[in-house]
């Protein structure tokens, strides 16, 4: 109904029925979960997406399995071959030497990165969750074992592997093992052998880490798609501080990347949001990246004065007060706050800011991501709250299980769904928006963010007060596709709180 083209499920793989990270601790590589269905129901999903014209992504878990997969089961059973699987330690002073130079993720889980396991009698690399076991890829049977699993998925029907937690899969000692140069050789690997087996298969980096190691990974011998983590980010700090500088300067300065492969961009995902803007960008227009972000965390934790945001804190850092950020766009953007408040000004905005965000990523060069229920807008959910195994998992408030009758709806949020339906029809039959081709406008106003694909210009206001802005266009004037309003490309463009044009010149 809406003209959804690239499904991405989230992790359905064979997982303990617990505590599993939300599918992302895998027991097995060849089982769906018994409460999704069967292998056989995947493959029929796959054959008929391909037949509406739909691609079928799916999640390629490959730096860590599941304590309670075979291989980690055999090696706490004492079998050295699948002990060697993993890393495995029995020497504290070479645990603390590893950890010394690493890291911590998941913070709130255990301080460093590795977790006792008393059957091995010694430490287990973790990374993450502490039954989440990373493989051990200086052994070369681990990647031959992956690969058979990375081949069995994509002869499911997949078109798209997104390659989870990529820059973590190689260790060195005295690194931080992130993004290592052999973590490329890794994925170069894989790739190649894809290119035999199943040439059509694409690869797409999830690589949350500093923006200039994001292009990294970005290329035809090792991941055509990424994730654009810096423009997602940037859009939530826009609109929390009404300045669009450090967003237009990033982006200028890093958007370009091989022709033949497209940005991912995105608002919200099922994941946490990380502020992974430069620092050095920030401190070029006198922000302190570290201050910067304590703020942020407080804006979007409903714990600075005048935020709008209804966001939790996730893996909250106590040495450093370093976290991420979980919520929901709408309870993010205001709107729940507002429905709280029951105040009809705080609704239109955030309903505008909504709006404006999503318009602004539609005109974007890439692949326009749209998290499942930011269609309807819908709010956190809390109920995490009351289980065991979620309570400590904050990302769970914005992983909203679908309310096929969406009862209880506000008008906002029939508006906003209304408003999702529009772009994607028209983003799809506009051909000045295809291609890979952007030019962003140097800064007039902080206020607007602007670039042009094309004949088109996207102007858009990002805070709740007049802006002002002025397209160089080749004629005279210009048809906003978005509300089929003519304007005067010679004379400013004034823009009201929240607003967005998509000005398509008329040649």
């Amino acid at each position: 109904d809406l003209g959804i083209n690239y499904v991405h499920l989230m992790p359905l793989f064979d997982c303990p029925k617990k505590e599993n990270d939300g599918g992302y601790a895998i027991s097995s590589y060849r089982k769906v979960q018994d409460k999704l269905g069967s292998l056989e129901d995947l493959k029929k999903l796959a054959g008929e997406f391909h037949k509406e014209g739909i691609h079928l992504v799916l999640d390629f878990v490959f730096n860590h399995t599941s304590s309670e997969h075979e291989w980690a089961k055999k090696a706490l059973s004492g079998d050295g071959f699948y002990e060697n699987f993993y890393y495995v330690y029995r020497d504290k002073k070479i645990v603390d030497k590893w950890n010394s130079s690493l890291r911590e993720i998941f913070p709130q889980v255990r301080r460093g990165s590795f977790t006792y396991v008393g059957e091995l009698g010694g430490w287990v690399w973790t990374t993450f969750n502490s039954y989440q076991w990373d493989l051990n890829y200086s052994n070369p049977e681990v990647f031959l074992a992956m690969v058979e699993e990375m081949l069995f998925i994509a002869n499911l029907g997949v078109s798209v592997l997104r390659l989870d937690a990529l820059a973590f899969v190689w260790k060195e000692e005295g690194t931080a093992c992130e993004s290592l140069p052999k973590a490329h050789t890794l994925i170069k690997a894989f790739e190649c052998v894809a290119k035999i087996a199943a040439p059509s298969l694409l690869f797409k980096s999830e690589a949350i880490v500093h923006p200039d190691q994001v292009v990294q990974y970005i290329g035809k011998d090792e991941c055509i798609l990424s994730y654009n983590p810096l423009q997602m980010a940037l859009f939530w700090n826009s609109i929390a501080t009404r300045d669009t500088r450090l967003l237009n300067l990033s982006l200028e300065k890093r958007w370009s990347i091989p022709q033949d492969c497209a940005w991912v961009n995105y608002i919200r995902c099922h994941d946490d949001i990380g502020w992974t803007f430069s620092d050095e960008d920030a401190a070029s227009i006198g922000i302190n990246g570290y201050d910067h972000r304590l703020f942020l965390n407080k804006f979007f934790t409903a714990r600075f004065e005048g935020s709008f945001a209804n966001g939790e804190a996730f893996q909250l850092n106590p040495q450093t007060g370093d976290c991420r950020i979980c919520g929901t766009m709408a309870s993010l953007s205001g709107l729940e706050q507002a429905i709280s408040l029951g105040n009809e000004l705080y609704k239109k905005m955030a309903l505008e800011r909504m709006k404006m965000m999503y318009a602004t990523l539609f005109a974007l060069p890439g692949i326009p991501l749209l998290y499942a229920g930011d269609e309807r807008a819908v709010l956190n959910d809390y109920s995490y709250r009351e289980s065991a195994y979620k309570s400590s998992d904050s990302r769970w408030v914005h992983r909203i299980k679908t309310d096929w009758e969406r009862k209880g709806e506000c008008p906002e949020q029939k508006t906003f769904a209304s408003f999702v339906k529009m772009l994607i029809g028209l983003r799809a039959k506009e051909e000045m928006l295809g291609g890979s081709q952007v030019f962003f406008y140097p800064m007039q106003d902080k206020r607007v963010f602007a670039f042009r694909r094309n004949t088109i210009h996207v102007v858009a206001n990002f805070s709740e007060s007049n802006a002002s802005f002025k397209i160089d266009a080749w004629s005279e004037n210009s048809t906003d596709l978005l509300s089929g309003k003519k304007y005067n490309n010679h004379l400013a463009q004034d823009l009201g709180p929240y607003e967005v044009r998509w000005l398509k010149e008329n040649i």
